[in-house]
């Protein structure tokens, strides 16, 4: 029985995971949530965790009141987040928290020499060089949560050298906005927005998708994860989303890994990597599929996928101010404030602007910061 710290577990990903923790014989040491009190406080009856967590300060406060008949110690903010997942105890931490709030806390992760299963793309899209090194240094395994990351893993077990292969390719839905143009997209809401054609998931990923940034984030990890030249990974639209992705072999031959879009089966096999165990999840029919479509992406209509490309590109803490731009952009997009197409506008402001080219976590922050204060400033 492996003891897992769970951090985000009132979310979408982390509700699939603890239901896959009772099913594989996990032990949950240590559950970590945003400030949804009354959801977190069923989790701990029902999981019984040694350590919980609270984000928010004042949520932690009425949590801790309201399991004072339970043996949990419960802590609050990032100081709490970082101590759980170093807890010596653990055997994997999984971090889907949402946002550059994960970065941290999987930082602390590795520094303990724990193994990481990361559904938290702020980590690597802001800290990728940062985090990279430390999983080197630690020698940890950091296994990919997301399913297109998960796919390209999973095709590459068992494979030849790296020098084999060839391409990545990442697949994308095309979001609920597939074939609108950009005139079009200036007066579409929230609500058609978060109108996701496959996927259940949490809403800011969910607009992600919608603008194609959440495309142009998971190249910005690919390159990481796989140490890949961003000029040799691609992404191709696939509306089904039953390749989740692909590798290409300097052969040309080209490996998929497909299956139901189902989140159960990449949170699950990074929960038993390398091991795989029988899931709850349907069996893939293609005679039912029938058919499958590809489409080269509308770069643009959506102009936040090259945006994250070229932002790799040029390196240094780039990525995370195109990150934290979207991340401000999309909170006031969601708030009414600003319309959907400002999304892609504010990310190129960050694109634009001049950057540090190298620094510590420190300067992550800041650059974090001062680009969500260069959204704000041109609303």
């Amino acid at each position: 029985m492996k003891n897992l710290v769970l951090l985000g577990s009132t979310g979408s990903i982390g509700t699939q995971t603890l239901d896959i923790c009772e099913d594989c014989g996990y032990n949950v040491l240590a559950l970590a949530a945003g400030r949804q009190v009354k959801p977190f406080e069923d989790q701990i009856r029902t999981f019984r965790p040694k350590y919980a967590v609270m984000f928010d300060e004042a949520a932690a406060k009425d949590l801790k009141t309201r399991v004072a008949d339970l043996d949990v110690t419960v802590l609050s903010g990032m100081e709490g987040l970082c101590t759980l997942a170093s807890l010596p105890q653990a055997d994997l931490v999984l971090n889907s928290v949402v946002g550059m709030v994960g970065l941290q806390p999987t930082l602390a992760a590795v520094e303990a020499g724990h193994d990481v299963a990361l559904a938290n793309k702020e980590t690597l899209v802001a800290g990728g060089a940062l985090v990279m090194d430390a999983v080197k240094r630690k020698g940890v395994k950091l296994l990919p949560v997301d399913s297109e990351h998960s796919a390209i893993f999973q095709c590459l077990q068992g494979a030849p050298e790296r020098p084999a292969v060839k391409r990545l390719i990442l697949t994308a839905s095309g979001g609920p906005f597939f074939g609108k143009t950009a005139q079009e997209l200036e007066t579409v809401t929230l609500q058609d927005a978060l109108k996701h054609p496959n996927w259940s998931m949490g809403a800011k990923i969910t607009v992600d998708s919608a603008s194609m940034m959440n495309k142009g984030l998971e190249l910005i990890e690919a390159r990481w994860l796989f140490d890949t030249d961003p000029s040799c990974i691609d992404v191709i639209v696939h509306r089904e989303s039953i390749i989740h992705s692909l590798v290409e072999y300097v052969d040309n031959a080209v490996v998929a890994q497909l299956g139901v879009p189902d989140m159960r089966v990449p949170i699950q096999y990074a929960l038993t990597y390398p091991d795989r165990t029988p899931s709850p999840v349907g069996q893939l029919s293609l005679a039912d599929v029938a058919t499958m479509t590809f489409y080269k992406p509308d770069d643009e209509t959506f102009r936040c996928l090259p945006i994250c490309r070229e932002a790799i590109t040029k390196g240094g803490m780039t990525p995370a101010a195109v990150n934290g731009a979207n991340e401000q952009a999309v909170a006031l997009f969601m708030q009414g404030k600003i319309g959907f197409m400002d999304i892609p506008r504010m990310a190129q402001a960050a694109l634009d602007a001049r950057w540090p080219q190298s620094g510590d976590v420190q300067t992550v922050l800041e650059t974090d910061r001062a680009a969500r204060e260069l959204v704000l400033s041109r609303v």
